[in-house]
């Protein structure tokens, strides 16, 4: 079991991270044999990342097409060994399109790292 404390902590950090653009600081929260879910993809779970390099690329794709993605409205919960943050993503596509989409994002945590990151996001139509 997970201290659930040390697991909001994490989340905020992660949330920083986003934030500041600093894929170093997210993934020292990673687990090395962790994996990313992303909420876009070919199968039903999205796009599947398995692996540090792996989970790193995944999470480099969120930089590259929204560079200035920020991540505001962070609401964190945890128990157990699960972590959730709800949050609003903003910003702005290379083309120029704006980004502006409430989502969340699972997290389970094993000996205080993330095992995996499970993203969803809502249609906007």
């Amino acid at each position: 079991m997970e201290d659930e404390g040390r697991i909001l902590a994490a989340l905020d950090g992660l949330a920083a991270g986003f934030n500041a653009h600093d894929i170093d600081r997210i993934m020292s929260y990673f687990a090395d044999d962790c994996s990313l879910d992303l909420p876009r993809g070919p199968d039903p779970h999205g796009r599947r990342y398995h692996g540090r390099d792996a989970v790193r690329r995944g999470l480099m794709t969120r930089f590259e097409t929204t560079p200035d993605v920020h991540y505001s409205e962070v609401e964190n919960f945890a128990t157990g060994n699960t972590g959730m943050s709800r949050w609003l993503l903003t910003g702005t596509t290379p083309a120029g399109e704006k980004i502006r989409v409430r989502g969340c994002d699972f997290y389970t945590f094993g000996n205080g790292k993330v095992i995996r990151k499970d993203s969803y996001w809502k249609i906007v139509a």
